[in-house]
């Protein structure tokens, strides 16, 4: 609220952040996708309040990115890094790479808006040559 006659604002009341082993336990219980449940070739579809990203998983822990605001760059697919999640802080949630209701943050820097789904597509699901079994093309070995 402003003082009208002075044009001061009142000091916003500070919210307290949690402490660290509270934050760790809230990031034991998050969902979405971690690092550890991909594989190489994996795909990751985020949809975030303004944008849609696909996240192809690479064997150096890097990742294939396209859309959002590499689209918008004219960059098409990008090879690029994810530090992890925030959820609008400074506080990085490494082991995430995307999860409901926080921001996924590159390694240029930037931050996604919030994100509002997230699903992982299995690399044997939509790259043909990582497929085996009967109906492949390629034989069991």
């Amino acid at each position: 609220m402003t003082d009208l006659t002075s044009g001061i604002h009142k000091a916003a009341r500070r919210r307290k952040g949690l402490p660290i082993d509270r934050l760790a336990h809230a990031a034991a219980e998050i969902g979405g996708v971690r690092r550890e449940d991909l594989d190489p070739g994996d795909r990751v579809i985020v949809s975030t309040k303004n944008s849609v990203y696909s996240l192809t998983s690479c064997a150096d822990g890097s990742f294939i990115v396209s859309g959002g605001w590499y689209e918008l760059q004219g960059l098409g697919e990008s090879r690029t890094e994810v530090r992890g999640c925030t959820a609008g802080g400074s506080a990085l949630l490494t082991e995430h790479v995307a999860a409901p209701g926080l921001f996924l943050e590159f390694e240029d820097g930037l931050r996604t808006t919030r994100i509002r789904t997230v699903r992982r597509i299995p690399a044997d699901t939509h790259c043909p040559e990582k497929r085996r079994g009967p109906d492949s093309r390629q034989p069991d070995q």
